[in-house]
């Protein structure tokens, strides 16, 4: 793990990046008032209930390595952020992981109800393909070429897939590749998408493509991981969740597979995979490291 930049404050770029986004979202999304009504409030309701915005802020810092501007990489640091909502909403009703509270405030199925949440998140995820539509194109990356990103990472063989198998393992004993493909898909893959999505708004160069791919795909996963440890060591107000629930559904971990210790050391072995996959870009990829290592030190 490098040495960490003592000049780099990384409160203060989330901070920024946050608010940026924030803002461009909230000229994307329809107004509250815009009929139908509810299902527009619905979708404000999850996309501004907190949270550091950390797939965006990746993108953006992703983008930053790689040479590029805010402005070109904010849609689709809006879009990312749109399918992730969207991907909460629906993980939280009923049928799914059935959470009551997400970032501290109710979830969207118990203040507006089972069918506009599933409605809401279906409109946020529509949103960020008009949102990504509405980003420019770049010589080596074409509309096509983000679109697919986009698509690729949230369908039935990724994003999708990881809740499926999720669904499908409560209960029942998995092993460490069976979680693994889990975590790849559910998690890692939308974080990957986004440093992909970052170094693509920037033209980067294949190399840097391909070396952005390894850093998300290792952080994705050790945050995963991280997650999987906070449930079992810390509460609901720390989480800003219900805590316990995995343990509580029977639900495969990696604590509950191989322990909390060697979950730990998983998580810096992945993390430091991350790091080492950023050697490419010289020293330019500080808001990168600097993300990493906020993710992998959590408090667990």
């Amino acid at each position: 793990m490098p040495t960490k930049n003592k000049s780099f404050d990384l409160n203060a770029f989330l901070a920024s990046r946050t608010e940026s986004v924030n803002r461009a979202l909230d000229r994307f999304l329809p107004g509250e008032k815009t009929r139908p009504a509810t299902i527009h409030r619905a979708m404000r309701y999850s996309i501004f209930a907190g949270g550091k915005r950390m797939r965006p802020a990746i993108l953006l810092a992703a983008a930053a390595a790689c040479g590029g501007t805010e402005k070109e990489a904010l849609p689709l640091a809006c879009a990312v952020e749109c399918i992730h909502t969207y991907s909460l909403i629906h993980d939280d009703l009923p049928a799914m992981d059935n959470d009551d509270f997400r970032r501290g405030k109710p979830t969207n199925h118990k203040v507006f109800g089972e069918g506009i949440a599933v409605l809401a998140g279906d409109a946020l995820l529509t949103q960020a393909f008009e949102i990504a539509a509405q980003a420019r194109s770049w010589p080596r990356y074409s509309h096509r070429d983000l679109i697919l990103e986009i698509a690729r990472a949230s369908g039935s063989l990724q994003l999708v897939a990881g809740q499926v198998a999720d669904l499908e393992g409560e209960g029942k004993k998995l092993s460490v590749a069976d979680l693994r493909y889990i975590h790849e898909r559910k998690t890692s893959a939308l974080l990957c998408c986004s440093v992909r999505l970052g170094g693509m708004s920037a033209n980067c160069t294949p190399a840097q493509l391909a070396a952005l791919t390894q850093f998300g795909y290792h952080v994705g996963l050790a945050f995963q991981v991280i997650d999987d440890i906070l449930d079992v060591t810390q509460t609901s107000e720390q989480l800003g969740k219900t805590a316990g629930k995995d343990v509580a559904v029977q639900k495969a971990t990696y604590p509950a597979i191989v322990g909390l210790e060697k979950s730990r050391r998983i998580a810096t072995q992945l993390t430091d995979k991350a790091f080492g996959a950023l050697k490419i870009f010289r020293g330019q990829a500080v808001a990168l490291e600097a993300l990493a290592e906020y993710l992998l030190k959590r408090d667990k």
